[in-house]
């Protein structure tokens, strides 16, 4: 199959439709305007449901209802428009319901700017709405990557019943790159998607044989059933955290005197410094958490059991992974960080100088 050049707002809404999302509900804002207005245009086509929504709140609570139907859906917005969303995603991650949420991050705190940024990556996998729960977090650093991850993110949310969050940025959301996507789901397959589903689903409202009135609901006003019910949640991410992490490694060996570790779109910079001093015999490593949630922390533990003597951290935000990588450390070594905030990104140059620092 050919590859197509896209943006990766274009490729991932696309991706979502060939994986089978015949439901999109949302509400515009930049930078992921093109997602939104992909859907409206594409969706009709495939038989499926847009609907622009008055509000984010409106739009996640629209996924609440469809997802407890049994259907495959997904809403998008940007960092702001992700706050308001979070009280309908806590309901949903109660109520075990699956669903794709796409959040293309610009700077903030506030309305702040429509540049690109990663300053959510708290709100994304330290819960970000009220009560214990966790969205699984893919973080891509590619436009392919942005593609690939709606058809894992679908199959993610089904697999677990949890909310899964595609956590992008500006510039991976506007960017151009070429994109081989998968074959499209047939509409069998589309069917047997929703089948999979009716031992939970509120479709099967029908009386007779194996078929009852199923209860979805996030309200439970007996604590020791909540317990329970919160217990049972944790359990099962366990279970995502023991199956479900991914990362990716650049240029790691026992030899590595300094890892680095970055996260989306930064990650790509950083690689592309750690190349340039790699050709002058500098032995640095990477690591790129794929899942922020659940996070690697042993792959960075084991990263630094040799000869490497300071982990350096950059993100575009004023340190937010950096908690996790220090718990993955454990104190062991030195972590540093460094970042740029306000929509503004580092370059290579800039990477590597911080780099060359240390080895002076």
């Amino acid at each position: 199959m050919s590859k197509i050049l896209m943006k990766g707002n274009e490729a991932v809404a696309e991706a979502a439709i060939r994986s089978g999302c015949r439901l999109y509900f949302a509400y515009p804002i930049t930078p992921q305007s093109e997602l939104i207005e992909y859907m409206a245009k594409m969706m009709p086509k495939v038989g499926g449901i847009f609907l622009q929504a008055e509000s984010e709140v409106s739009a996640i609570n629209m996924v609440y209802g469809a997802s407890g139907c049994g259907k495959r859906v997904m809403t998008s917005s940007s960092s702001p428009g992700i706050s308001l969303k979070m009280e309908g995603i806590s309901y949903i991650a109660g109520a075990e319901l699956p669903c794709v949420i796409v959040n293309v991050q610009r700077g903030g705190p506030g309305l702040g700017d429509i540049q690109p940024a990663q300053g959510d990556y708290f709100q994304a996998t330290k819960g970000g709405g009220h009560g214990d729960y966790h969205c699984i977090v893919l973080a891509p650093n590619s436009v392919q990557e942005f593609a690939d991850m709606a058809s894992e993110a679908f199959d993610l949310a089904d697999k677990y019943r949890n909310p899964v969050m595609i956590l992008a940025d500006g510039m991976l959301g506007q960017m151009m790159e070429p994109v081989e996507f998968k074959s499209p789901k047939t509409d069998v397959e589309i069917a047997e998607l929703g089948t999979q589903h009716d031992s939970w689903c509120i479709c099967p409202n029908k009386d007779g044989e194996n078929k009852h009135h199923h209860e979805i609901n996030s309200l439970e006003i007996d604590p020791h059933v909540l317990e329970k019910h919160v217990n049972d949640l944790y359990a099962k991410y366990a279970v995502i955290e023991s199956k479900e992490l991914r990362y990716d490694t650049h240029n790691i060996s026992d030899d590595n005197e300094i890892l680095c570790v970055a996260w989306g779109t930064a990650s790509r910079i950083v690689k592309s410094a750690i190349n340039e001093l790699k050709a002058e015999g500098k032995s640095i490593g990477l690591i790129r958490p794929i899942t922020c949630w659940p996070y690697p922390y042993e792959a960075v533990k084991n990263a630094i059991a040799k000869k490497v003597k300071k982990v350096y951290v950059f993100e575009l935000n004023t340190g937010q992974m950096l908690d996790d990588v220090k718990i993955a450390v454990e104190g062991k070594v030195p972590v540093e960080f460094w970042g740029k905030v306000g929509g503004i990104v580092f370059t290579p140059a800039e990477i590597k100088a911080k780099l060359e620092a240390c080895f002076k």
